[in-house]
């Protein structure tokens, strides 16, 4: 960072962006939440750390980044014992969620900060700025209803701490169904459309299928095996990209299997545009994606995560997506399922989100946007 004075602003609003460290799909949905707030002026730190960090540091070298220890949640090694991981994990997720509202009031402090914008970061508020909050889960379906309206309800309380919550999908034509859409919603919620890093692009098919891997250890290791397993049954061409992109060993590509470890944006997105079909998980930020470009995708829930069979199951229903469940996944079978599908396309602003950022910054620098 060299000789930055942290206590010139230039005229700017100093946002601090604060992405939760669950899979990637949370930092990469802020990929254009922080583009946005770079297109308004406003000078942009980012709290990150581990695979966090190298991703967006990739994304955005010449920001500030400011290391903050993130929840580091592990999934069970099954469906089975899924829920029981997650429980034995909730005293360490709040002991995480006090230590990070205590590390945002020094940085406040010390960096001169105007405003946060938590993805999904519990404890990233504050009674002295504008506090945002990022979710698509109002309502949190954990498997039982009563863990659910108990999950809602702790859910609720942490929204209720922030200024404002954004939630991005669409208020009428949603993508996330019952999770972004339940009976009751706290006051503070503003659908902000869905977030994309990427655009469509008119480009030659290159590959036949492309496969993202991401989400949490175990689980990620597991799917990227199996799917290594499946490819060898193939018979095309295929890009796998791996969701690593902090490790520096690769796996050997082949004449018609191309592998790394991460993509930046930029080339994702061609790649993605440069492919007939895509495999990957059942995540929020992927089905966003996907919905942006208009493509078609196959996606497959991490086993045991409520939220993507939920998403998945919904989705598929409306045609948007073809779904299958992981240890129902043999490549030939699904292929031929899915090129039986009727895709219905998606008709969804991936721009709206721009109107959003854009008054927030308005208000800021009008001294508009009072704090809790």
């Amino acid at each position: 960072m060299g000789s930055i004075d942290f206590n010139k602003h230039n005229g700017k609003m100093r946002i601090l962006v604060a992405p939760l460290d669950w899979g990637l799909g949370h930092a990469t949905r802020c990929i254009p939440i922080v583009k946005e707030l770079l297109n308004n002026h406003c000078e942009v730190y980012i709290a990150a750390e581990k695979n966090i960090f190298f991703l967006l540091e990739k994304e955005f070298p010449s920001l500030v980044f400011l290391r903050c220890k993130g929840y580091e949640i592990k999934y069970g090694q099954n469906k089975n014992d899924f829920f029981v991981k997650m429980l034995f994990q909730f005293p360490k997720i709040f002991i995480s969620i006090l230590d990070e509202n205590r590390w945002l009031k020094r940085t406040v402090k010390e960096y001169k900060i105007d405003a946060v914008i938590s993805d999904n970061r519990f404890g990233m508020y504050s009674k002295k700025i504008p506090s945002i909050y990022i979710t698509h889960q109002l309502y949190i379906k954990t498997g039982n209803r009563f863990t659910d309206l108990m999950a809602q309800k702790i859910h609720y309380f942490f929204i209720k701490k922030y200024t404002q919550c954004w939630v991005p999908d669409n208020k009428q034509n949603d993508l996330a169904g019952e999770l972004s859409h339940p009976k009751k919603i706290p006051l503070n919620v503003i659908y902000m459309g869905i977030l994309s890093r990427f655009q469509s692009l008119s480009l030659v098919k290159i590959y036949d299928l492309l496969i993202t891997i991401s989400g949490p250890e175990p689980q990620r290791s597991f799917f990227e095996k199996k799917i290594l397993k499946e490819l060898e049954s193939f018979r095309g061409s295929a890009l796998l990209v791996r969701g690593l992109p902090a490790d520096n060993q690769s796996l050997p590509s082949t004449s018609s299997l191309k592998i790394v470890n991460h993509l930046s944006a930029e080339d994702l997105n061609r790649a993605l545009e440069q492919s007939k079909i895509i495999i990957g998980r059942s995540g929020y930020t992927t089905m966003m994606d996907m919905a942006a470009l208009k493509k078609k995708a196959i996606l497959i829930p991490t086993p045991g995560q409520t939220e993507q069979e939920y998403l998945a199951k919904y989705n598929f229903k409306r045609n948007y997506f073809f779904s299958v469940d992981e240890d129902k996944f043999s490549i030939v079978s699904t292929l031929k399922n899915a090129a039986l599908f009727e895709f219905k396309l998606i008709d969804i602003s991936s721009e709206e989100y721009k109107k959003t950022i854009e008054e927030f910054v308005l208000s800021l620098k009008s001294g508009n946007f009072a704090t809790q």
